[in-house]
Parts: C-alpha cells; structure tokens; sequence
C-alpha cells in the first residue's frame, strides 16, 4: 500500500477516534469541563492550588526544578484559572522572550483562521499562493503537506538550521529549494518548509502574517505581550521567532483546550482544533499532528531525524511521554520552550528559559510528568 494511501486511512481512523473522543469529553478541542468555562480578561483569576486538585507541595517540587533547570518561568493553569505562576532571571509576567519553535503551532492556528474564512484551502497546491511551485514538483505539494511536514521538501540538518536562519530573504530562500521527493513519503521536520506558510497566508489573506496574528489571534485572546518576528526582508517567520510570555502561551494552550473557542467568539473552528492536534496527520509519524506535538502511540520521530516509513528504518515506537494520557498535547520550541496542553484535566502549563543544563534537565517530560504528578498527589487525586 502506498504511503500516501496510508495516510489518508490514518486520516479516515481518526476521523471516528475523535468522534469518540469528543463524545467522551476527552481530547483537544474540548476540555474537561462540559459547562460553562472560565476565560482570562485582561488578567488572570487566581485559585488556590488545593481548590484547583494540585498538590501545593508537589507544586513547589516542579518550581524548583523548573528554577534549577535554568526557567525564566512556569505557570499551571486549569479550567481558565491561575493556579501557579513563578519567575526567575529577571523577568516578570510581561517580559516577552524567544519562544522558537512554539511559533510552529501559532502559524497552524493562522492557517485555520484564514481556512475558516474561505482564504485557504488547506487541500489545494501550495502553488496557488507560491508562482515559482507551479510546472515544477512542488505544485503537488498542499498546505496540508505543509502542515504535516511531509512535504518532501528539501531538508538536512545544515540547510534547515545554518542556511536558512543565515538567509535575509527566508521566503525565497525556501521556496527555492528543490522537491526531493513526492507529498507524503517522507516526514522531517523541516523549518524552511514550514515558512513557506509565510507566503502562502500572506497571499490568502492580502497582508503580512504579523499583522494577521495581532488582529485575529493575539487581540481576540488576550496575548498582549506577544509578537511574530520578521526577517531582513520583512517577511514574518513562521517557524521561529515569536516574542511571548509565559502568560500568553497559556492563553494560547487554552484556546487550544478550547477547541478554538475565546469567551463566546469562535476564534478558529473546532473542526481545525480537531484536525491539528487530535490525531496523528501522517502515519509516518504518530507524534505529530499539524505543527503540533501528540502523544498519540506508535512510530516517533523527533526534530533532528527523518523517515519515510520504509522497512528496516530505526524509528522508536511508543509514546513521546509515556504513561502520560494520549491527549496530551504540546508546542515546543528549542531550549525546551514548552506549552502542555492536558485536555482531559483542563490543565495547561508552560515553561520558557534558557536551555537547562545537562544536571538538571526540565523539558516536556518534566513538565508534564511534574503537573500530573502534583493532581495524583493532591488529596482525593
């Protein structure tokens, strides 16, 4: 059976796993909470950790080691409400920073704001929106291929993280690379693919995906302290550079746990929220959805490897947190920027920070590892 076959029997499964999923409460896209939901105003409502389910001290156990593992700071909300928020090095609540990669899921949701507005269609050529892929490979190449990193784009290790990041011009600098192999035979993931997203939204929406972002997303949620970068040519970046806070990556993880949903306004549609982040977009690759990490079971592949799911391969399988619940969603970035997104206990968590040393390491897996833990430690957990 060909790869691509593949993929859209994966896409069908879970098409029927989120029906079920929804049904149950469970997954991205709905939360834990069935009736009416808590949203953050220009503030955070603070509840107290024991009220919220959370073990204070197993609380203070995941604070100290987010501090020793270099964190500028860590916040766990749930169900719309702060439940803890820490700073370190010399920042506080409203220091914007570098968040990397998490930038991959905030252009995800971009691309399902315009899709939800008739701009995009997320299964038409990319080429509709890039001339230069048009009469070429890449005009076979959809937004959704762009999405789920199985573009077939070119990549290695020196163009996706020397050259491009080097490029002033990093729209055409990507659009220029060459097809190395047809959408949905092989996954990477592949920076100079994804910000071709910048092009593409540019030309669907008729303006700049900063600008986009500020006037749809960030405005509509709160993050006011959040900002997409631009490169030398004035491009926005859609694979790095987003200037955030910890706060505001909350507010983002729960829009997501939300389904798309801000205090009545459907900011993108649940639909899109579903197709992202409750399953995997490619068989190639069950860690991965549309610029979103999944803990969904079977092969993993991680940022620095890439498969084309062909026989004797050495890909892992299993889970990117195991143990952990599958629902489990998350937006990373480098340095261990993350946003955890816990739907079936209305939790989100972020930390952001210098990356920790080799001594003390906190990441995913600590984070979310140390957020479960404190519920299953509280009394009555």
């Amino acid at each position: 059976m060909a790869v691509a076959r593949g993929r859209g029997a994966v896409l069908a499964v879970a098409g029927v796993a989120l029906v079920a999923a929804c049904s149950a409460g469970g997954g991205a896209g709905g939360g834990r909470a069935a009736g009416d939901a808590t949203y953050p105003g220009s503030s955070w409502a603070t509840v107290d950790p024991a009220a919220a389910g959370f073990d204070p001290v197993a609380l203070d156990r995941l604070a100290a080691a987010a501090e020793a593992g270099g964190s500028s700071c860590l916040a766990v909300t749930r169900d719309g409400e702060l439940v803890d928020e820490r700073h370190w090095a010399g920042t506080g609540a409203d220091t914007p920073r570098e968040a990397f990669s998490v930038t991959k899921s905030v252009t995800s949701v971009l691309v399902g704001i315009a899709a939800d507005d008739g701009d995009l269609d997320l299964s038409a050529p990319a080429a509709d929106h890039l001339p230069a892929w048009r009469g070429t490979p890449a005009g076979e190449v959809t937004v959704e291929d762009l999405l789920s990193n199985d573009s077939g784009r070119h990549w290695d290790l020196a163009t996706d993280y020397v050259d491009l990041l080097r490029a002033p011009d990093k729209d055409a600098f990507a659009a220029a690379l060459p097809q190395d192999a047809p959408p949905g035979t092989t996954w990477a993931y592949n920076n100079s693919a994804i910000q071709n997203l910048s092009a593409v939204l540019a030309d669907a929406t008729g303006g700049a995906p900063a600008a986009f972002a500020d006037r749809r997303l960030f405005e509509p949620i709160g993050m006011a302290h959040s900002a997409m970068s631009r490169d030398g040519a004035g491009n926005t970046l859609a694979f790095m550079g987003l200037q955030t806070t910890c706060l505001d990556l909350a507010r983002f993880g729960y829009l997501v746990l939300r389904g798309g949903t801000w205090d009545g306004e459907q900011v993108v549609s649940h639909g899109f929220v579903e197709r992202a982040t409750g399953a995997p977009s490619t068989p190639l690759n069950a860690g991965y959805g549309w610029l979103f990490w999944l803990n969904r079971p079977g092969p993993i592949v991680g940022p620095l490897e890439a498969t084309t799911g062909r026989p004797g391969e050495d890909v892992a399988h299993g889970q990117l947190v195991p143990g952990a619940p599958a629902d489990v969603v998350w937006a990373l970035g480098l340095n261990e920027q993350v946003v955890a997104v816990l739907p079936s206990e209305g939790v989100v968590a972020v930390r952001m920070g210098a990356q920790p040393p080799a001594g003390a390491p906190f990441g995913r897996d600590e984070l979310t590892r140390g957020v479960l833990d404190a519920l299953d430690g509280a009394p009555g957990g």
